[in-house]
């Protein structure tokens, strides 16, 4: 076995100190076996990092050099944090902290407040949106949702980076940042939104850093206590840290070096936050007796996939670019990266959506394959064409697993088994756990053959299907368990939002990718302006979107896709470039600055570039471009080519019959087991309800109706339309398949 190879879900526990380090490659066994003085670990992507840091904490606390209470392990995500948490325990090194830094710092601020200053800890504000726009309105400043969003990030920035209001203006003159608004606005905005926490005694997330900050600074009696307590740290993504967190951090630490810190400075790309690689830079400087030890060995990509990510920082600049690391890939070699050109957004999404269910066909799950774009609002198109083809899909950020309805009913019902026992008739011909939990989540929908299509029974049965794998895993490393040991698991598992596997192409922007891998990634929209995106204007602004692209690369195993589109809207000008962070690396193409021809796009099988299928001649001719139909303007925006109307623009929709059509399609959609929007997505409804078509060819013309759809459920929809009720569409729709 490699030493990153994917270990079973419940390994069992190692037997010794020594045991611990078994698998673990040289570099990594460095790491494990360096547990004093300060160590530095830096770490490429797919390096196998987290094995090693929680083998050395593991170690450490099984040879008796550290004890589990006095080590404290931060990172950045509730899921790395409940992740590392579950590893430590897998490997007999459970007690030991491992929490994000503002978990960290509430759990001290909630346990000190009343000694150091009185009373109860004011109440933690959840989010700070609708503070700033009431701080808005009071300065007579009008933002709209947008802007709204991008102020409040101008005061988490500010608060990370420890900048006053009063300071605000400069600071962004002296960074040269590109601030949303006039500096001195978000600057009376920002003391604004500060007052009126104070008036209503609430903190945000920012201030439980802050306060945990000055009061260990005030108070020397807490920060010895909490260094009495704390003796050994621990920190993971070091080049995501703040200047805030770095004070919290010293803090903590006090005089001594007992500090082990994992990074890569090819991986920031969170600076917007106020992460700040330096301090990962300058470790060694900080602390010149320092070990460092550098994982390069990937066993996540194959060597395709790792000379791609390779000569992407190659061309790399500045200092980050400097500390770079090489990377070897441990796999055997597979298929070379493909680059495919598209003529339009829709042929894009509709060739990524065919090479997906055809990697399903050749056997690849659709939980180990992903779709990354640069901004979220990509996702629409995409999830529309991967429901035309009846693929599953989630949305990375969407309903978490532990809280969907199933898997709480399925929780309580498993519950209920276990305090049975013996006593509950269900489990009378069940031989072992995971018979057991097979016949009791049969009561709640999950059978031995999937259901056919896409939609919410399948989604429901792949949910309980994760249980039954979940259980059948646990059986196998623990034999003899009981459903009682299951349910404890289980409980331990949604606390730490460590959820199992669900079949269904993730959908993610390439930010909330990272930490995350695949079996295949497609990355979509690699055009100038959204990569890097348009307001990338500095040097290093431009290196950080190269780093992003990077981390995207990185995400995949073997399979590895990058495409782009020459204009936005079928029949639209094609003058769209692919990113220049392709440019040298794609077959036929120089690096930019490098002397030759660059490749062109004329030459679909020249140069080795797949040319993705487009719209035919007569089809862009027909169509053309999407123009408002209030106002006239181009429109460039996937939801407002849908509605044929700018987003701002006054809508004229009937209600009535937006409701009519609504309620037909859940009928429709449950006739047919698949979700709603495989039928038609509301942004289409809205578009028919606006429109209100009285032909096949006034509704052929509406954007998510398209030739397929309109045999399957277009005269239903005309006779909604029509004033025909639900009940009667369905009568006429009832032979359309």
């Amino acid at each position: 076995m490699t030493a990153a190879a994917h270990s079973p879900l419940f390994p069992q526990v190692p037997e010794s100190a020594d045991a611990v380090l078994d698998g673990l490659d040289p570099e990594q066994r460095e790491v494990a076996t360096a547990l004093h003085g300060p160590v530095c670990v830096l770490a490429g992507a797919g390096t196998g990092k987290t094995r090693a840091i929680t083998h050395r904490i593991a170690y450490g606390v099984r040879a008796g050099i550290l004890q589990p209470a006095s080590v404290l392990a931060v990172t950045f995500t509730n899921r790395a944090a409940g992740e590392m948490r579950g590893r430590l325990r897998q490997l007999g090194a459970g007690g030991v902290q491992a929490r994000t830094f503002h978990s960290a710092a509430l759990r001290q601020l909630q346990y000190f407040w009343p000694k150091a200053v009185g009373g109860e800890l004011p109440r933690l504000l959840e989010r700070k949106v609708q503070l700033v726009a009431e701080a808005a309105a009071r300065c007579r400043i009008r933002l709209d949702r947008n802007e709204l969003r991008d102020v409040t990030s101008e005061i988490e920035w500010s608060k990370v980076t420890q900048t006053v209001p009063a300071d605000y203006p400069a600071v962004v003159a002296k960074t040269q940042r590109d601030a949303p608004r006039d500096p001195a606005e978000i600057a009376q905005i920002y003391a604004t939104y500060e007052e009126l926490k104070r008036d209503r005694s609430v903190i945000d997330f920012e201030d439980v850093l802050l306060l945990t900050v000055a009061v260990l600074q005030d108070r020397h009696d807490i920060a010895d206590h909490v260094r009495r307590q704390y003796q050994h740290f621990v920190v993971d993504e070091y080049q995501d840290v703040s200047p805030l967190q770095q004070r919290l951090l010293d803090l903590w630490l006090g005089d001594r070096d007992s500090l082990c810190v994992v990074g890569d400075a090819s991986q920031t790309i969170y600076s917007f936050t106020g992460a700040t690689p330096e301090h990962l830079l300058n470790f060694r400087t900080r602390h010149p007796h320092a070990t460092v030890v550098k994982l390069v060995r990937d066993y996540r990509s194959t060597p395709q996939v790792v000379h791609l990510a390779n000569g992407l920082l190659g061309q790399a600049r500045g200092r980050t670019a400097e500390h770079r690391l090489e990377l070897v890939s441990q796999r055997e070699p597979g298929p070379e990266p493909v680059y495919t050109e598209y003529a339009d957004e829709p042929s894009e999404a509709e060739g990524t959506a065919r090479r997906i269910r055809d990697l399903i066909a050749a056997g690849v799950p659709a939980g180990g394959i992903a779709v990354l774009y640069r901004v979220n609002s990509q996702s629409e198109v995409y999830e529309q064409a991967l429901a035309d083809a009846g693929v599953p899909y989630q949305l990375r950020g969407a309903e978490r697993f532990f809280e969907r309805a199933e898997v709480r009913e399925a929780g309580v019902a498993l519950r209920g088994a276990a305090r049975a026992g013996g006593n509950d008739s269900l489990l009378d011909d069940a031989e072992g756990l995971p018979a057991e939990v097979r016949a009791v989540l049969s009561t709640k929908g999950w059978t031995s053959k999937p259901p056919a299509g896409s939609g919410a029974v399948r989604d429901r049965w792949e949910s309980l299907a994760a249980l039954v794998r979940l259980a059948e895993d646990f059986e196998r490393a623990r034999p003899g368990a009981t459903l009682s040991d299951l349910v404890a698991e289980l409980d331990e598992r949604a606390a730490a939002q460590h959820a199992p596997t669900v079949q269904g192409v993730t959908l993610a922007s390439l930010h909330s990718a990272k930490g995350l891998e695949w079996d295949a990634v497609f990355l979509v929209g690699l055009t100038e302006g959204m990569m890097p995106i348009a307001y990338a204007k500095t040097d290093e602004q431009v290196e950080e979107e190269r780093r992003l692209l990077y981390v995207g690369v990185t995400r995949a195993r073997v399979h590895l896709s990058l495409s782009w589109s020459l204009s936005r809207s079928p029949g639209g000008r094609a003058g769209r470039r692919p990113s220049r962070f392709l440019s040298g690396l794609r077959p036929g193409t120089a690096p930019l600055g490098a002397r030759g021809t660059r490749g062109t796009s004329g030459t679909g099988a020249g140069g080795g570039i797949e040319r993705g299928p487009g719209r035919t001649t007569a089809e862009r001719g027909r169509r053309g471009p999407a123009r408002c139909r209030v106002c006239g303007r181009t429109l460039t925006d996937a939801g407002e080519m849908k509605l044929m109307r700018c987003e701002d623009c006054p809508s004229d929709m009937d209600e009535a019959l937006y409701e009519r059509l609504r309620d037909w399609r859940a009928v429709r959609a449950r006739e047919i087991g698949q979700p709603a929007y495989c039928v038609f997505t509301d942004k289409t409804l809205m578009a028919i309800a606006e429109a209100v078509p009285g032909s096949s060819g006034e509704l052929a013309v509406i954007a998510g109706v398209g030739a397929r759809k309109l045999g399957r459920f277009g005269t239903a929809v005309l006779a909604i339309c029509a004033g025909g009720t639900v009940e009667e569409a369905l009568g006429e729709g009832a032979g359309e398949q």
